[in-house]
């Protein structure tokens, strides 16, 4: 399989830190066109800037609107694919809430599972449907992976996302586009400040987006970030029940 080059990006949760570290790759290597999506103008503007003056200066577009609405991501969607034609498309938007607040308060509960799994999992399939992306990636979790009670709402609305990952890869197969679901491990970002302060050693946001960039540019299906989180998961997931259920994660 021929390596892929991004040279035109649509990017949704633009100003997530890891997607920020992923678009600098992406501006240094040559890409010239960037449609960025979130849902502060203001915040994506900040990014916009910093693009425009690496690489080739490439050309950056900004859209800020309601993540949820189906009608809204349709029209944005059609448009950067009309505009900018986008050959790679990065989802990396979501929420990260406290799971004993979730668990009093519902309505946190549902804004968790609809920002963290409802809205990307409408993005990615908006993104097959309307442009001609080889490159299609959305950020899941490695808390995707089993559900535990330190984090379940979250873990649930990121193995919601990993569902519809995989039914879109069975979709396209023999396509030769590619969705790649990528699973970092926890990493330092505004999204994690608590566990950072609770002094949980986290991973960096930019070696996190290097290991994330050369698997989207390889097409893998999964990329865990770093590798040795696809044997710590396994292990978490092969733990019989009587096992896991004793332990505090």
């Amino acid at each position: 399989m021929t390596r892929h080059t991004t040279r035109s990006a649509l990017i949704v949760g633009a100003t997530s830190v890891i997607a920020q570290h992923i678009a600098r790759r992406w501006a240094d290597g040559g890409a010239t066109r960037f449609v960025l999506v979130g849902r502060s103008e203001e915040r994506l503007e900040r990014v916009a800037a910093d693009l425009r003056v690496r690489g080739g200066s490439p050309e950056v577009a900004v859209v800020a609107l309601d993540l949820l609405d189906p009608a809204a991501i349709e029209r944005a969607v059609a448009d950067a694919a009309d505009h900018a034609d986008p050959d790679t498309v990065l989802i990396a938007h979501g929420a990260m809430h406290e799971q004993q607040r979730m668990q009093r308060d519902l309505a946190l509960a549902k804004d968790q599972l609809e920002a963290t799994g409802v809205s990307p999992s409408l993005w990615l399939d908006a993104a097959i449907g309307l442009t001609r992306a080889t490159r299609i990636a959305v950020i899941g979790s490695v808390a995707g992976d089993r559900g535990r009670a330190s984090n379940f709402l979250y873990g649930s609305a990121k193995g919601m996302v990993e569902r519809v990952a995989e039914g879109e890869q069975h979709r396209l197969h023999g396509s030769g586009r590619r969705v790649t679901l990528v699973k970092p491990e926890p990493t330092a970002t505004p999204m994690t400040a608590p566990l950072q302060e609770s002094g949980a050693r986290l991973a960096s946001a930019a070696a996190v987006a290097g290991i994330v960039a050369r698997g989207i540019a390889a097409g893998r299906p999964v990329v865990y970030a770093p590798g040795l989180w696809r044997w710590i998961m396994l292990a978490v997931r092969l733990a019989p029940r009587w096992l896991f259920e004793r332990t505090s994660l």
